[in-house]
C-alpha cells in the first residue's frame, strides 16, 4: 500500500473554534474516487506524562477530579505542553507541581497519538526516577491527591477498571513490559 497522502486534495476548510486549550477545524477532502468527504480535527498542543518510580518500586499516581467526566480519577502526572518549553523541562514541572516530587532522573519512553481519528495530540511519556519530595504546587482549580501503590496493585486497578485512563494504563502496561524485558 502506498504511503502518499490519499486525503490531501482539501476543497474546503473552515476554522471553528480557537480556545485555550484547542482548536476545531473542518475539511471537506476529495477522496482519489472524487467523492468529497469531512474531516473534523482537533488540534492540541501535546502533552507529556510520567511514570513516577518511587525507591521501594511503588508507583505515584494523582487521584484527580476531571471535568469533562465529572469524577475524580487515578493517572499518572501529566500536563500540556506550553509553547516553547521542551518536553523535558515540562514534565518536571509537572511532577512537582502535582505531587510535590523532584525527579533526579527523567528518562523518555515513548511517544504515542492519544485520538489519531479525530486529533493530533501526542504525549511524550517519560519515566521519572530518584525521586526527592519538596512541595506539591497545585495550580487554581486542581484537586489532586497523591497515592502510591506497589505495580502488582496498579496492574489490579487496570483489570477492575479503577484505573480507566488511557496515558495511565499506557504508562503502567509499559513500565511493567520494560521491567520484564529486563528480568529476561
Amino acid at each position: 500500500m502506498s504511503q502518499e497522502n490519499p486525503e490531501s486534495a482539501i476543497v474546503k476548510h473552515q476554522e471553528i473554534y480557537s480556545g485555550k486549550i484547542v482548536k476545531l477545524h473542518v475539511d471537506t477532502i476529495r477522496q482519489a474516487s472524487g467523492r468529497t468527504t469531512i474531516r473534523e480535527v482537533v488540534l492540541h498542543p501535546g502533552g507529556v506524562a510520567a511514570i513516577p518510580v518511587l525507591k521501594d518500586g511503588r508507583l505515584l499516581l494523582i487521584r484527580q477530579f476531571r471535568y469533562p467526566i465529572g469524577r475524580f480519577i487515578l493517572e499518572i502526572p501529566a500536563g500540556k505542553l506550553d509553547s516553547g518549553q521542551p518536553p523535558l523541562e515540562t514534565i518536571a514541572r509537572e511532577i512537582e507541581e502535582e505531587t510535590g516530587y523532584i525527579a533526579g532522573s527523567l528518562t523518555h519512553e515513548c511517544t504515542f497519538y492519544t485520538t489519531p481519528g479525530i486529533s493530533d495530540e501526542a504525549i511524550h511519556l517519560f519515566l521519572a526516577k530518584d525521586l526527592t519530595l519538596k512541595t506539591q504546587r497545585l495550580e487554581e482549580g486542581e484537586h489532586i491527591t497523591v497515592e502510591a501503590y506497589s505495580l502488582e496493585e496498579c496492574l489490579d486497578k487496570i483489570r477492575t477498571g479503577e484505573i480507566n485512563d488511557g496515558k495511565t494504563i499506557l504508562g503502567i502496561l509499559w513500565h511493567h513490559h520494560m521491567n520484564q524485558v529486563v528480568k529476561a
